[in-house]
């Protein structure tokens, strides 16, 4: 029994320890700007994490970006 918990606590120990390498290969990906900016991800250059065409309404290589009226 205290192996299986050892062993379980050393599992978790090695997913948790893990989980940024993980994560950092992982694509980002937002759904909208809405999401962008919630994320605090936004604006979002060309070339970084998270940008795509989708998201860069005026396609100056800056997407998410806020805009001032008037």
């Amino acid at each position: 029994m205290l192996a299986s918990v050892t062993l379980g606590v050393f599992v978790l120990g090695l997913i948790v320890s893990n989980w940024a390498v993980l994560r950092a290969k992982l694509p980002t990906y937002y759904p909208n700007c809405a999401w962008a900016r919630a994320a605090g991800a936004a604006p979002i250059k060309r070339g970084s994490p998270g940008y795509r065409v989708g998201l860069d309404a005026d396609d100056d290589g800056v997407a998410c970006e806020q805009y001032r009226k008037g």
